[in-house]
């Protein structure tokens, strides 16, 4: 399926899941990351700019570009955000998990809990305002368990759910030409699409070196595996390192019951 297919696709799905839930305004997390922006840009279209809201969340380790790179997608989007720092909520779990912990909350523990952190947010202003939380996750991560359970698994519906993240990229780079195209500027900065993915949850962090692979050859091997059904062999005779492929699939096994917590996303063969 083409870009532009995909993404009306995920539009529709989102606006019929919404709709259909009696919900006319959705929140958003906005991270200044491609996953969110894309998911933002997404709901204006399923539902008008008046009707999406977007929640920054600045945490310890936030870049300067993160909360820059979220505003200027929301100013071009026309939406409304609000900040809401989880850095002095973080602080209390820190004191509170500390001797539980054994003596410190560091560690996955430290970062999982900064995630947790902004989906209580997140949350609450879904049930204080009556929006319905989107979430803004993809099938690459969700098959490699780079995600966190109670943190960025929650929300309603996954209107990316089930596209990988090269596709992602692809459908934000669609979306930007069709807004030129139309004499408008592209939703999505430039920024967004040059910087390192990060989840922004310790120093210096890039998703790709915590996955342990990059999105390009991760998406290649996971289409042919879950998509096509290629087994291991299959696949490294295809061009692939047999340890990477073996890593691949193992991880992905292995994260099914993450997996089973996601949010429902489209019903759709986006890989045929």
């Amino acid at each position: 399926m083409q870009p532009q297919q995909m993404y009306e696709t995920c539009v529709a799905a989102l606006r019929d899941y919404v709709s259909g839930a009696g919900f006319t305004d959705v929140v958003i997390g906005l991270s200044g990351g491609i996953d969110s922006s894309v998911v933002a840009v997404m709901a204006v279209d399923a539902f008008g700019a008046e009707h999406v809201h977007g929640v920054l969340l600045p945490g310890p380790y936030s870049s300067d570009h993160s909360v820059d790179d979220a505003e200027k997608l929301a100013a071009n989007l026309g939406i409304e955000t609000r900040t809401v720092s989880i850095c002095e909520p973080f602080e209390a779990f820190e004191h509170v998990l500390a001797r539980a912990c054994g003596g410190a909350l560091k560690g996955l523990a430290a970062e999982n809990t900064q995630a947790r952190c902004r989906m209580v947010c997140l949350m609450a202003i879904s049930n204080a305002r009556g929006w319905m939380m989107l979430n803004t996750g993809n099938k690459s991560e969700a098959c490699m368990g780079y995600s966190t359970l109670y943190g960025d698994t929650a929300g309603a519906f996954a209107p990316m759910g089930g596209v990988y993240k090269t596709d992602v990229y692809a459908m934000a780079r669609w979306r930007n030409r069709r807004a030129v195209e139309e004499g408008s500027v592209g939703p999505i900065p430039v920024n967004v699409f040059v910087k390192p993915p990060s989840a922004e949850l310790s120093p210096d962090q890039s998703d790709e070196a915590s996955m342990g692979i990059d999105y390009a050859t991760l998406d290649r091997i996971l289409i042919a595996h879950v998509e096509h059904g290629e087994d291991a062999e299959q696949i490294a005779e295809a061009g692939f390192a047999r340890a990477q492929v073996n890593y691949v699939i193992d991880r992905t096994a292995s994260y099914a019951f993450k997996r089973a917590m996601e949010p429902p996303y489209p019903d759709a063969k986006f890989y045929e």
